[in-house]
């Protein structure tokens, strides 16, 4: 499984790639965050095309992942300019229809890979479709987003109501490699993280975000190595990850029943 961290941090971007972490995200999402999601405690990263630049020269065994906005009268510019800086992903998050995944298909032109970021209802019911379209080389399910367009009180009815296992089954069948969510340090989170990894090893899962708890709250790289050893973090997920592997579907079946138990009582207590 790959790991991803979002950081515009040249010397976390190295400790990151340092301690095993796959990919080092740049986040020039903006447009419309703020509006969907100012009322919740979410990051809103204020990166910039230049930190595509900073942290390219830091890496060389972790790529350079792009999320860029979602498809508006800038993109060309705004694409174009992420790859010439040395992005070898390009996310798009944000899209409802297959006219705005062709074209950031089309402005990429087999320049850098495809990572489509399905957070809409309309993409979710269209996904048929949008997966017909060639060029994809990755889907990401956002949890947040998603749960946020279909009025859902927790992202994680959606793996409990079987939202993110009836999209992944179909983009298995395209042979699509996906990810979905993000995860906290092992034995973390309000749906503890060793279930949540055994989701993805359940439904075949290749590619995880490591949540802001990787970070720990620190302001500098010195700060966070007090805090947390990173390496060390990324093992301890990386042996769960092949314990897992060793589980039969029953079992993996038992942990998914238990996230549906969690997410139940959630949403009760929410209520009450």
């Amino acid at each position: 499984m790959e790991f991803i961290s979002i950081t515009n941090d040249p010397e976390l971007a190295q400790y990151a790639q340092d301690s095993g972490v796959d990919r080092i995200m740049i986040d020039l999402e903006y447009l419309g965050k703020r509006e969907r999601q100012g009322h919740l405690d979410t990051v809103i990263s204020g990166h910039s095309l230049q930190d595509i630049n900073r942290v390219r020269n830091v890496l060389h065994n972790s790529k350079l992942q792009v999320r860029v906005n979602p498809i508006h009268s800038g993109s060309e510019r705004e694409i174009n300019e992420a790859i010439s800086r040395g992005a070898d992903i390009i996310m798009l998050p944000m899209f409802k229809t297959c006219r705005e995944v062709a074209r950031f298909i089309l402005i990429i032109n087999g320049r850098a890979a495809v990572s489509l970021l399905l957070e809409t209802s309309q993409a979710l019911v269209r996904v048929d479709d949008i997966l017909r379209i060639d060029g994809i080389d990755e889907v990401y399910i956002g949890l947040n987003d998603l749960h946020l367009s279909m009025g859902l009180d927790f992202m994680f009815e959606l793996l409990s109501g079987g939202i993110v296992e009836y999209v992944t089954t179909k983009i298995k069948k395209k042979g699509i490699r996906f990810g979905f969510g993000g995860i906290s340090r092992l034995g973390g989170g309000v749906v503890d993280s060793s279930l949540v990894l055994s989701e993805h090893i359940r439904l075949g899962s290749q590619i995880v975000i490591l949540s802001r708890d990787f970070h720990a709250g620190a302001r500098s790289l010195d700060e966070l190595k007090v805090l947390i050893n990173l390496e060390d973090e990324i093992k301890k997920i990386r042996s769960y990850i092949s314990y897992l592997s060793g589980l039969s579907e029953k079992e993996l079946l038992c942990n998914s029943e238990k996230i549906s138990h969690i997410v139940s009582e959630y949403i009760g207590n929410r209520g009450t």
